[in-house]
């Protein structure tokens, strides 16, 4: 919403009213067209082909929590990106992972970015993670009409509850229904595979460095058996994205942090690239 000063040189009166502190409320009633599920879409036949992205995947540990995902999209059978961004911090303490269409999912993250935003302003408090869950899954709901004409957003949630001093994951399903998760979680084209390394390699003990390992190896499986998952691309350099936050944060991984844990994993898929003895750690 654009507030137009050059006339008066004061901010219109919907700025300067005291209202919610929701932003989306707050533009809902204002400029509601601005709204990613209030626009309005031309009459198409069958699905329409948008780039997509695909596979998060995440995993507490008694610390926090790790939130990752490849770097792919894919526009039918087609590889539109190779080098995606799907994890985006949404605050301090919190991160959201998006799989669906890519480009409504990044509109929904920003929007999301501000709304969490808006609200610490306002309330001068930051949110629960509980009331952070519920705001994405309403942003989710109102995205079901443009779900419905195959433009589907499906993020995972994850982040650390200062109130409970533990790592927590939600995932959705795209009418906005919210689930949390206990362990571990998936979701995306690849989320099967993933979900299945991770049962095989999950403990409630494990490390940081431990569950980097662990997001990073069931991403690599994943993109084994999913074409639409991107697996470490040594030749261009491009990794999987992997974010911790701990009570100190939010943090993401560097590209060379990255780089070195995909290195020993590629290191022993070549020495034994399908035995059941290869170890994680």
């Amino acid at each position: 919403m654009e507030a137009n000063t050059r006339s008066t040189g004061r901010l219109p009166a919907a700025f300067l009213t005291p209202g919610s502190s929701s932003f989306m409320d707050f533009l809902s009633e204002h400029q509601p067209e601005m709204l990613p599920g209030k626009r309005q879409l031309p009459p198409v036949q069958g699905v329409i082909e948008a780039p997509h992205g695909t596979t998060i995947v995440a995993v507490t540990f008694p610390g926090g929590v790790v939130l990752a995902g490849d770097r792919r999209a894919t526009m039918g059978n087609v590889i539109a990106q190779r080098d995606i961004e799907k994890v985006f911090p949404a605050d301090e303490y919190s991160a959201v992972g998006i799989a669906g269409t890519a480009g409504l999912a990044v509109e929904m993250v920003k929007l999301f970015q501000l709304e969490l935003e808006h609200f610490e302003k306002v309330e001068g408090a930051q949110l629960s993670l509980e009331g952070k869950a519920n705001r994405l899954s309403t942003m989710i709901r109102s995205n079901l009409g443009m779900a419905m004409q195959g433009l589907a957003v499906v993020p995972l949630f994850a982040g650390y509850d200062v109130d409970r001093g533990r790592g927590r994951i939600f995932s959705y399903d795209v009418t906005g229904g919210r689930s949390e998760e206990h362990g571990y979680a998936a979701t995306g084209s690849g989320s099967l595979f993933a979900r299945g390394a991770m049962k095989k390699l999950y403990a409630k003990d494990l490390t940081e460095d431990q569950a980097t390992t662990l997001v990073i190896q069931a991403l690599y499986d994943a993109a084994d058996d999913d074409s639409a998952t991107g697996g470490p691309d040594v030749a261009r350099r491009i990794y999987p994205i992997v974010t911790v936050i701990t009570e100190s944060g939010f943090r993401r991984l560097t590209d060379e942090e990255s780089s070195e844990i995909a290195r020993v994993i590629l290191e022993r898929r070549l020495e034994q690239p399908d035995g059941p003895r290869a170890a994680l750690y």
